[in-house]
């Protein structure tokens, strides 16, 4: 496996596997075992067909190239059950008598689990007693309680999964975590609480799921077995592992991790990057105070907020009002916010026109002089004015809101006009457009913030979208003949500086051109 590697953390990787039937389980075992999977979870409760629990139990423990832990999950703790508690019970004893790794019995059940037990449980099973909440996450009391309840069931290994209303909740399980005396398994589960299936390994967690095609989960935000491994070097992670994410709302589409991930991973730096989906900024940085997260980068909608949250600000940054990049000082925690945005975008928009032009470097910036429209002015049309501006452009807004159009445009000494005036926005050929909206993001991928006709005014043009690569504006532009720019040149050049800053070591310049390029 590509991100197998040099192990340097014990926590194991469970695949959860569902099917409809016995034979089609025994298949997903294969398929674990090659996904590098540490063992399997057999959700019986998934079963269509599940009339000979004895044969098809000692059928399954003996097929199983990897330990087995048997979960037979109830309707009322969010499983697919709904039969007789007794029965259900029995199943569970019966795998533990055949040979069973482990098992998994309810913190509702467990009492009536260790009453009908009639004979001690075999040395080699393992009792996993779990608490599942599907409303929110608990205060660390609460949670400190639950655990000493679990533990006093007589389990071997705690385990309780909550839901995370706010990224901020996934702070408590980890303290929990990492102060528990008995092996724990702590998830938070939702998009939010994805940081809590990676980080495991970081705060000592005895195993996290990873499922083996995406989508196909057991419990809301599993990441698949494919990415744990080779997106996030899950085998890698420690507790000395720096953490540093990509936040924003929405964040998922971001291929930040991929980037940085394998750029940690070819200079053996000690760092894992993920995807933070981030409410409220000021309460994300002031949760994770801890000098072990590092460093972030800020896209949609925090780039703004990003500014106040800091205790400094770089010059740059302060009069664009924007910050992309945050760093943590590891002497004293402080935080510094940094924009990398305009470098990013403004170096690839004067690459293309020189591109285009032959037009030599030495004779100062191809952007002089030229009618430089943006489209936006939240955190990147920001970024896009201020740079485009400083190298002698003359800059244009335009906006949804006229407001906020005129206020930026006051502010870089420009134009502001509405979006809806930018169609009929002609006054000369030869003019550049820079989209910074995400009109025409996935998944909307048939919008554009203007008309095709409209941008036979245009030499060049730049979308900062760069999911998808081409988006439509840029499809019609290169129509229309214009020359065009992407986001992922934009992306990469924002993303030197930061690794720079995130590591202290220089940047791997092709290695992240060739990353990008198979993207």
């Amino acid at each position: 496996m590509e991100g197998e590697g040099m192990r340097r953390n014990s926590t194991l990787i469970c695949a959860p596997l569902m099917a409809d039937t016995v034979s089609q389980m025994a298949g997903l075992m294969d398929l674990a075992k090659s996904s590098g999977a540490d063992l399997v979870e057999i959700r019986l409760d998934s079963l269509k067909s599940f009339s000979s629990p004895k044969a098809e139990i000692e059928f399954l423990v003996q097929r199983c190239p990897l330990p087995t832990l048997f979960t037979y999950r109830p309707i009322w703790e969010g499983g697919q059950y709904d039969g007789d508690e007794n029965s259900r019970l029995g199943v569970l004893r019966l795998a533990m008598e055949l040979g069973a790794d482990y098992i998994d019995v309810e913190l509702q059940a467990v009492d009536e689990f260790n009453n009908s037990m009639h004979k001690d449980k075999p040395a080699k099973c393992k009792l996993i007693v779990s608490s599942h909440n599907y409303q929110n996450t608990p205060s660390v009391e609460d949670l400190g309680n639950l655990v000493a309840r679990i533990q006093a069931s007589g389990a071997d290994i705690v385990k309780f999964a909550t839901t995370a209303v706010d990224i901020t909740d996934v702070a408590r399980v980890f303290q929990i975590t990492v102060h528990s005396q008995v092996p724990i398994i702590a998830m938070v589960m939702g998009e939010r609480g994805l940081m809590s299936r990676i980080l495991c390994p970081k705060f000592g967690g005895y195993l996290t799921f990873g499922t083996l095609q995406s989508g196909v989960v057991s419990a809301p935000g599993q990441p698949t077995i494919t990415d744990l491994l080779n997106l996030y070097n899950f085998r890698q992670l420690g507790p000395d592992t720096k953490v540093f994410g990509i936040i924003g709302k929405p964040v998922s589409h971001s291929k930040s991790p991929m980037l940085y991930n394998q750029a940690f991973r070819s200079v053996g730096f000690d760092g894992v990057y993920v995807h933070l989906l981030v409410d409220d900024l000021a309460d994300f940085l002031q949760t994770y105070s801890s000098t072990d997260f590092a460093g972030f980068s800020c896209t949609i909608p925090h780039k703004e907020s990003a500014v106040k949250c800091c205790n400094e600000v770089d010059p740059i940054a302060k009069s664009i009002g924007a910050v992309n990049c945050i760093i943590r000082r590891p002497d004293d925690g402080k935080l510094f916010g940094f924009n990398t945005d305009y470098v990013g975008a403004i170096s690839a928009i004067e690459d293309g026109l020189r591109g285009s032009y032959h037009i030599n470097g030495a004779t100062g910036s191809p952007l002089a002089g030229r009618r430089f429209v943006v489209i936006g002015a939240g955190g990147a049309g920001k970024a896009l004015a201020y740079g485009a501006k400083e190298k002698g452009a003359r800059v244009v807004i335009a906006n949804r809101t006229y407001e906020r159009a005129r206020e930026l445009a006051d502010t870089v000494g420009g134009e502001a006009l509405s979006l809806a005036e930018l169609d009929s926005f002609r006054p000369e050929d030869g003019m550049i457009l820079a989209n910074t909206t995400s009109i025409g993001m996935q998944p909307k991928i048939d919008e554009t913030p203007i008309s095709k006709e409209a941008l036979n005014s245009y030499t060049l043009v730049f979308d900062a979208i760069y999911t998808p690569k081409i988006t439509r504006l840029l499809r019609e532009a290169d129509e229309c003949g214009a020359k065009i720019i992407t986001g992922v040149e934009m992306f990469i050049g924002q993303a030197y500086e930061q690794y720079e800053r995130f590591t202290r070591l220089p940047v791997p310049k092709e290695l992240f051109k060739d990353i990008m390029s198979k993207y």
